[in-house]
């Protein structure tokens, strides 16, 4: 089970993280609705206890604590199918997992393809290939074990801020601003400064002015001089070739947006810079991995060893060498 626990972690907290962000977004969407119940309803107790009221005004009341309860029940129906979906794949993941404890030898060699394809699954995600792996897991029928929704959400973020649109990043910004806070997290801000640099590039100066009042003005100290150098674009023209300036105008700039998007999305769901995959293949080949592998005369290669073989014996170049307590 240790490797279990190692390679597993991601399958089970991205589906938890997940739950956890519905629960709290339901919580507060039912408590602003019974917010506005609880108003509606302080309406009609005053139209009862008024002695002139008319029947128009208590339709009217009537009406309005049918139509705000009518929502919070909607709204309460649409959060609550969203926690159950999401805890439903958590559920689904446990079982998956529980399989491998209690599976027979025959059974255990289907579930360790399964997972081969899980990873294969991310890894094609990480690297951009999208629908090959949404055939592969198609085809494995491991949908709901797979994080798929989690890379085609930021696969849209990503494609959003290389068409140097930042809508779509600001509301995951947004929408993950508390444990983005935790994470003591600059995205957001990058992202605003980034805005200011294309009002300037515009040559809309005056915008520009007015988003930094807006924006800027919270800055902590640490930030001052980042905030100084920024603005002083607005004293330059924008095909200035003066540094810093020359720098902050290089359209690369949202390259690395993409690239602190990236890097920011997988820690807030504790997922590793590096796939699965990539992980357990280097972890293998370095397990494998002798210098009879790297003799230049060949005499050591073995047919029968992976290192050995022309491809993996290139992967394998940096790894490590396997410890050998004993000659195999």
């Amino acid at each position: 089970m240790a490797d279990l626990k190692a390679l597993e972690h991601p399958t089970l907290k991205v589906p938890y993280e997940l739950l956890n962000k519905r629960f709290r977004a339901a919580q507060k969407t039912i408590d602003r609705e019974v917010s506005k119940t609880q108003i509606a309803i302080d309406d009609l107790d005053r139209c009862l206890q008024s002695s002139t009221v008319t029947v128009g005004q208590m339709k009217t009341a009537l009406d309005g604590v049918v139509e705000k309860l009518t929502f919070l029940k909607r709204k309460s129906e649409e959060s609550i199918q969203e926690e159950t979906d999401a805890a439903y794949v958590c559920k689904k993941r446990i079982e998956h997992l529980k399989e491998y404890e209690v599976s027979h030898p025959t059974q255990e060699a289907q579930w360790k393809k399964k997972r081969l394809d899980r990873m294969l699954v991310e890894y094609f995600l990480r690297c951009g290939y999208y629908r090959t792996s949404l055939q592969l897991a198609e085809h494995s029928e491991i949908q709901d074990l797979t994080n798929i929704d989690l890379f085609l959400m930021s696969k849209e973020i990503e494609e959003s801020l290389e068409r140097h649109e930042t809508t779509a990043c600001l509301q995951w910004c947004h929408d993950n601003k508390s444990k983005l806070r935790k994470m003591k997290s600059t995205l957001e801000y990058n992202l605003r400064q980034q805005e200011f640099i294309e009002l300037v590039r515009q040559d809309q100066r005056l915008e520009a002015v007015g988003h930094a009042r807006k924006y800027f003005t919270l800055t902590e100290e640490s930030q001052l001089s980042v905030v100084q150098r920024v603005m002083g674009l607005l004293a330059f023209p924008k095909d200035t070739s003066l540094e810093p300036y020359k720098s902050l105008l290089d359209e690369n700039r949202w390259h690395s947006l993409v690239e602190q998007f990236r890097y920011e999305n997988f820690k807030l769901y504790q997922l590793s810079n590096t796939s699965v995959f990539g992980i357990s293949l280097q972890a293998g080949l370095s397990a494998l991995k002798t210098p009879h592998c790297y003799k230049s005369d060949g005499s050591g290669k073995n047919t029968d060893c992976p290192v050995c073989s022309k491809h993996l014996n290139e992967l394998a170049k940096d790894l490590p060498y396997a410890h050998c307590a004993q000659s195999r």
